[in-house]
């Protein structure tokens, strides 16, 4: 048994995060007071100042005014503790082991006053926000229009390594078989339908008859909603979330009829980075994978390292043994460009010719190629792409429209 956290005259720590202090509590009430007037640009300020002033000496709050905020990833405070630590429980309610189940849309969180955590009330917040926003630019968390025949599922699976709820995605097929199935992982701050919404992977997969399954990472597990691919133990195949995640799409493609060899994953930034540990452990299950802004397999193993690797970029980690393609922009700020580069050094196959080209942004893609000739992988430099998903809805976050369209490339690349 873990002693109790101790109080501090600021703030009160928590072993899950920490507990608003009187500072922040007045940064949330104006925050909110700018959401209500139709202004959440001004709120995430407020609560930006907030978060980076908290402890720091007058000297150090102005130091700190010309350093942008990560885009995606969470501060160190924010993540999780390292492996072997004590985790929260996972989700409650009965499910059997290695097997779904349908489960209602989660409750929205209710407010506990301005002493909720600090998640909870940037939850509330963003909430608030997306109501105020323009309909182009509104979270999208509604039903997407599906074609007739097609299903539009929220369910839970769970295993020996876990439990995570789910979307999923069946098209309306003109015979029975599916060409494949792709697991989608979002990014930190993200969930399964702003994904689907960002990567438009519903329409590209009705069109080519792919299974899309989209699992959420949940805040007990990760306090920004990241997959954990900097941290040993969930790194590894036989256990954890690189363990989970294969076995959901196992399970999926058994249960839908899926070709062994027609299991792919995707994922962006954090999820990307989780999509490479997937190639490189899993070439069992995943025959291809894309990394769309993310990591090469074993950048990291801490926290740490974790950042080192987002600002320098990772050394080419575990080869991917599965097939592989890979984005990125050349403007990423969040994650170094020679972590793309570094993923597609990581993957196997004879290089072959670069090509470039314009379509929206200009952009070059690095090829290679199997004994046999076959397309073995594929890295695409974008000029001028930030943190986002290149050819993306914007409706979604993290999404730039102007192409090309990582999404199609992506399953061109699959189903080669």
């Amino acid at each position: 048994m873990t002693a109790p956290p101790a109080k501090t005259p600021r703030g009160q720590l928590t072993n899950t995060g920490i507990i608003m202090d009187r500072p922040i509590a007045s940064a949330m009430r104006r925050a909110l007071e700018h959401t209500r007037a139709g202004d959440p640009a001004a709120a995430t300020r407020a609560i930006q100042d907030a978060l980076g002033n908290a402890g720091r000496s007058p000297a150090r709050q102005a130091a700190s005014k010309a350093a942008p905020p990560s885009a995606i990833l969470p501060p160190p405070a924010a993540l999780p503790p390292p492996a072997g630590a004590a985790r929260p429980a996972p989700h409650p309610g009965p499910a059997i082991e290695g097997s779904a189940r349908r489960v209602a849309p989660h409750d929205a969180p209710a407010a506990k006053g301005l002493r909720m955590r600090m998640g909870e009330a940037v939850d509330l917040l963003r909430q608030g926000a997306a109501a105020r926003l323009s309909p182009g630019t509104a979270q999208p968390a509604a039903r997407p229009d599906l074609p007739q025949g097609a299903r539009w599922e929220r369910l839970r699976f769970a295993a020996a390594a876990g439990a995570r709820d789910y979307r999923l995605f069946v098209p309306a097929l003109a015979d029975a078989r599916p060409a494949g199935l792709v697991l989608m992982l979002h990014g930190c701050t993200q969930g399964p339908e702003d994904f689907a919404a960002g990567t438009r992977i519903l329409d590209h997969a009705q069109r080519a008859g792919l299974i899309v399954v989209l699992p959420e990472q949940t805040r007990g597990d990760n306090a920004q909603g990241c997959w954990n691919w900097f941290r040993p133990g969930d790194q590894a195949g036989t256990g954890g979330e690189a363990a989970l995640l294969a076995e959901l799409a196992l399970d999926t493609a058994r249960a839908h009829g899926v070709p062994q060899d027609r299991i792919f994953a995707a994922g962006l930034s954090a999820g990307g980075a989780m999509a490479a540990i997937l190639g490189a452990e899993r070439p069992d299950v995943f025959s291809a994978i894309a990394v769309h802004s993310g990591l090469p397999a074993g950048a990291a193993r801490d926290v740490a390292g974790a950042f080192a690797a987002m600002r320098s970029g990772g050394a080419a980690g575990r080869p991917i043994r599965a097939r592989s393609i890979s984005f990125h922009g050349t403007a990423d700020a969040t994650v170094a460009p020679a972590n793309g580069r570094a993923v597609f050094a990581s993957a196997t196959g004879r290089k072959g010719a670069d090509r470039s080209g314009m379509t929206g942004r200009p952009w070059r893609v690095t090829r290679k190629a199997d004994a046999q000739g076959r397309p073995a992988a594929e890295h695409w430099e974008i000029d001028g792409l930030g943190h986002a998903w290149s050819g993306g809805d914007p409706r979604g976050s993290y999404a730039d429209p102007q192409g090309p369209d990582a999404t199609a490339q992506m399953v061109r690349f699959f189903l080669a």
